[in-house]
């Protein structure tokens, strides 16, 4: 056998830009400068958007930024405000004199409305009201249960709409291919869309970029970026958090809907798309849905498990059929595996497989491509001709590469080792860069209306085949566990 593995550290350049700085990015002449939150008072407006807000002011993409929230509850300003004052310190803890200015600008400028999206021209008066007052376009974020997000689009008429309104949806987009293509119908009747945002945050600018780079810019890596030399492809998306009192949703989506459908589809498509001739968002977003296109996923080959109680970093996880707000009878999995076959000449033959899960062991995200075996190992060789592997991790995101080579000391025996590297990052957080993005009116890190409903139409045949299962098939795992010991699936400790 060969010897322990060693490890070769390399450092990637890192990006000049900074959160003090304005870099390249800095935001342009007709930037949509007013963001109006819809669900301003729920959990993913104070811990997640507003952090993003706060990174891509300090960063001064967004020094003019207004930010209005609106939602239910009777919240008075000073109330608002205080969300806002924490979840702003919250992110930049140890903000400059700079930072200070441009983030207390904003904070004394926000406003909050207290309005039912689903009443009858409530939205509609709100966005008439900005237009106005501000005489500029706004991006309207709609951080609600999408089954509200619908109804509060159904009831906007394209009238309602100021000109240049940006409209933009959190994840999941419809529950299947048909309420998609509705949903977009209703969409597309109100702004084109170009302005339509479908929000995936897991595809940060970063990710997007260092994928496209790595294989790209490397003659090294895409001429083998295919059948011929690859055996396997895995995303995988493990996380050690559970339910973390998101039954409401989480009970009647599910592993699949949530993250596979939701984030991990995308991402396979843009390690296998062909080469686009720009990184314009036309380009790049056709090349993710040929890719859809021509993808199906094998029922039969599918894998679904749900935890049981057990222990995640020294704290006690519950069975997740006695979490609060579950089911049971809904069989619903918190750990998928899916196996897509891409249906065209680059990949025929490769099966790409798709994981996530949570209350695990270890946090995994990250995708790998196996390279086949030579096809002769010289006679003379001792040691583990182990698979040369290309691991691309996200958040943060990291490149490793296990090869193997000979020695140290036995120059006939074969080592594994791995070079390592820190790709580029953005310091916006995810949410950042999806804002950032939003409010430059570039939907390139947004979902497209035809990739939202493509990728429904892949899962759901799946999903039919375990509604008709019933609880046959669905496995347990412990939590903190790496999966049912029965699943193959390669997880290294």
């Amino acid at each position: 056998m060969g010897k322990p593995r060693e490890t070769t550290q390399q450092t990637a350049p890192r990006s000049q830009d900074s959160v003090s700085g304005t870099g390249p990015s800095a935001e342009p002449e007709d930037a949509i400068r007013t963001l109006l939150i819809l669900g301003a008072t729920g959990d993913l407006t104070a811990r997640l958007l507003l952090p993003g807000v706060a990174r891509l002011i300090a960063s001064g993409r967004a020094s003019t930024l207004r930010l209005v929230g609106a939602g239910n509850s009777d919240w008075s300003q000073s109330q608002w405000r205080d969300v806002v004052s924490k979840a702003f310190t919250q992110a930049l803890p140890e903000a400059n004199s700079s930072n200070e200015q441009k983030l207390a600008e904003v904070l004394e400028g926000t406003s909050y409305e207290q309005l039912d999206v689903t009443e009858e021209g409530a939205l509609a008066g709100v966005l008439n009201k900005l237009e106005e007052a501000e005489q500029t376009p706004v991006a309207v974020y709609f951080a609600l249960p999408p089954a509200v997000s619908q109804k509060a689009c159904e009831l906007l008429s394209p009238e309602d709409v100021p000109p240049g309104t940006r409209l933009v949806m959190e994840k999941p987009f419809g529950s299947s291919a048909a309420s998609a293509h509705q949903l977009n119908q209703v969409l597309a009747a109100l702004v084109p869309e170009e302005r339509i945002h479908r929000v995936d945050h897991f595809l940060g600018k970063s990710t997007v970029f260092n994928i496209l780079g790595l294989r790209f810019a490397n003659q090294l890596l895409e001429p083998l970026w295919n059948a011929r030399h690859i055996q396997q492809v895995e995303i995988i998306f493990d996380e050690e958090l559970g339910l973390e009192n998101r039954a409401g949703y989480y009970d009647r989506a599910g592993a699949l809907r949530d993250m596979v459908q939701s984030h991990l589809l995308q991402i396979m498509a843009i390690i296998a798309m062909e080469p686009p001739a720009t990184l314009d968002e036309r380009d790049v977003r056709d090349g993710v849905s040929a890719v859809l296109r021509a993808s199906t996923a094998a029922p039969e080959q599918s894998l679904r498990a749900r935890y049981t109680a057990g222990q995640v970093s020294g704290g006690q996880v519950p069975d997740y059929t006695a979490e609060d707000g579950v089911d049971p009878g809904n069989n619903t999995e918190t750990l998928a595996q899916i196996e897509v076959r891409i249906n065209n000449w680059r990949w025929a033959g490769v099966p790409f497989i798709l994981r996530s899960g949570k209350a695990l062991g270890k946090t995994r995200k990250e995708a790998v491509i196996t390279y086949l075996p030579v096809p002769h190992l010289p006679t003379g060789f001792r040691g583990t001709d182990t698979p040369t592997q290309l691991h691309i991790g996200f958040g943060p995101d990291t490149l490793q590469l296990d090869i193997d080579v000979n020695g140290p000391g036995d120059l006939f025996t074969l080592n594994s080792i791995e070079l390592c590297a820190e790709l580029a990052a953005d310091p916006l957080l995810p949410y950042g860069e999806v804002l950032d993005s939003v409010l430059k009116g570039d939907p390139l890190l947004s979902v497209r209306g035809d990739a939202a409903e493509l990728s429904w139409g892949i899962i759901e045949p799946t999903l039919a085949h375990w509604a008709e299962q019933g609880s046959e098939g669905l496995s347990d795992y412990p939590a903190g566990s790496q999966g049912p010991e029965e699943w193959t699936t390669n997880n290294p400790e």
